[in-house]
């Protein structure tokens, strides 16, 4: 078996480490012999979206996503229709608010989304922003589980349809929401960051199988030795009591 992965704007979104999510799939995907092909893409690079089996987009700072988001939305086209063929998404934080309605920011200036979910982002006041640790428990695919991550957004999303999880400690969507995230059959947004897979293998493995079966339909993934990424959320997950 062989993933393509396109990670879009690497050079721009990829606040926090962001590249650990896309080493972590190359990383678990080749120890189970799948071939792992990661595409670096950026701001008026040619591609075919519909061609990769995951499209992937880190976060960024209001700076950056002003710099992408016109190039962004050029794309709609081909983004809709690698929805419709059964891509798998991956975004996070700034790549999940890009893909609602619109962002505005704390000077009232209006970044137009590419309007694929009915969701939105507004900045509130410094003493609001969302920053912190974060555990979450996540229902995805069939299968609950607690994960953990680190969330930094002054921008609150509203109007989320299908939340990723329940907010065990920290914010999540919105200042003290209770609900994190954006999940869907195909696309799993995020303001977790810390990078989030390596602290959550079962969500890595869980988007590995979602990709895979673009081509290959349900695939069962060998399993890899975990302890040491376990071990560190359970750390994490005492800490924060719950």
């Amino acid at each position: 078996m062989n993933l393509k992965i396109l990670w879009i704007y690497n050079d721009l979104m990829d606040l926090y480490g962001d590249k650990g999510n896309a080493e972590v799939l190359r990383v678990r995907c080749e120890k189970r012999g799948i071939a792992c092909e990661i595409d670096k893409k950026s701001i008026g690079d040619e591609i075919d979206i519909s061609d990769y089996d995951l499209f992937f987009m880190g976060g960024g700072a209001d700076r950056e996503q002003g710099l992408i988001y016109r190039d962004l939305l050029a794309r709609k086209r081909s983004i809709v229709k690698a929805m419709e063929e059964k891509t798998a998404f991956l975004l996070i934080c700034g790549g999940y608010q890009l893909f609602g309605k619109y962002y505005k920011d704390q000077d009232g200036e209006v970044v137009d989304g590419l309007g694929i979910f009915d969701y939105y982002t507004e900045s509130t006041d410094r003493d609001h922003r969302c920053i912190g640790n974060i555990a979450v428990e996540v229902t995805m695919d069939g299968e609950t589980f607690k994960a953990v991550g680190f969330e930094n957004h002054g921008g609150q999303t509203k109007n989320v349809s299908a939340s990723l999880g329940k907010v065990l400690y920290g914010h999540g969507n919105a200042f003290n929401c209770g609900e994190e995230g954006f999940l869907n059959d195909q696309v799993l947004a995020t303001y977790m960051h810390g990078p989030l897979l390596p602290k959550n293998p079962k969500i890595a493995d869980l988007l590995i199988k979602r990709a895979l079966k673009k081509r290959y339909g349900d695939v069962t993934l060998e399993p890899l030795d975990d302890t040491m990424e376990d071990q560190a959320r359970e750390v994490m997950l005492k800490r924060l009591k719950v």
